[in-house]
């Protein structure tokens, strides 16, 4: 039953996600002129992506507690990453964000060429030429006072653990001088797991956004980095609970 109900929903997203297409590069072509940080393509595309949590009968999700931000940002947004079911959860936060997100993924038809279309971020890992690509970007869209998104881990968690962070978010927040907004996911890995595609029974997903956090308050980049991840870990540890 698992491998058939996986079979429907991946096909599913697949072939939906050509119409879906179609009008996301409508929206590109009629609201470009007026919208140059593609705000109105980034809320369509929350919403396609989050149609598929919504409808999907075995995801249960939540959004635990309500923190007082300011939606507009900017903020270097950060979040935990367990599973490509995260990117759906995320999008149903319908904050407004650019992505930073693999090259390989903005080669995918149709979802990552509406990537391309948003103007999201690439990133070849460990390509030194590309992160400098990546962080300049990053920062020219927050100049701009559009938010983005990394996960600092770098990589899915093979565990649910909370990994390693790298310090590249957080370099970029202090030197942009715009606040932190941390994220924290659990149950994605129940959702789907790291390597497969066959869903499991069933998943309670939860998200919490935490309150944003001011590096430029901590002396290094690295204090940041160890505050921030604190207070992830904390807060995962209480949707556990």
């Amino acid at each position: 039953m698992r491998v058939a109900f996986s079979i429907l929903f991946w096909g599913y997203l697949a072939l939906s996600s050509i119409a879906l297409f179609v009008v996301a590069l409508c929206i590109f072509v009629l609201s470009y002129p007026i919208d140059r940080n593609g705000r109105l393509l980034h809320w369509y595309s929350a919403y396609w992506a989050a149609h598929y949590v919504r409808i999907n009968p075995i995801w249960r999700l939540v959004l635990d507690g309500e923190t007082a931000f300011d939606r507009r940002g900017p903020y270097v947004i950060v979040s935990n990453h367990q599973s490509f079911a995260d990117i759906l959860i995320l999008y149903c936060t319908h904050l407004p964000f650019k992505w930073v997100s693999k090259s390989s993924v903005f080669k995918v038809p149709f979802i990552g060429w509406n990537m391309t279309l948003n103007r999201y971020v690439a990133l070849q890992r460990g390509d030194k030429a590309s992160i400098e690509k990546m962080a300049a970007a990053c920062r020219a869209w927050l100049d701009r006072g559009v938010s983005v998104l990394l996960f600092p881990e770098g990589t899915r968690s093979p565990d649910g653990a909370l990994g390693r962070f790298k310090s590249g978010a957080f370099r970029l927040a202090r030197d942009a001088r715009v606040p932190i907004l941390p994220i924290v996911l659990d149950g994605t890995r129940d959702a789907l797991p790291k390597h497969g595609l066959v869903m499991r029974a069933s998943a309670d997903c939860r998200v919490r956004i935490l309150p944003p956090i001011d590096a430029t308050q901590f002396p290094s980049t690295e204090a940041a980095s160890d505050a921030v991840r604190e207070a992830m870990a904390r807060a995962l540890a209480e949707l556990r609970a």
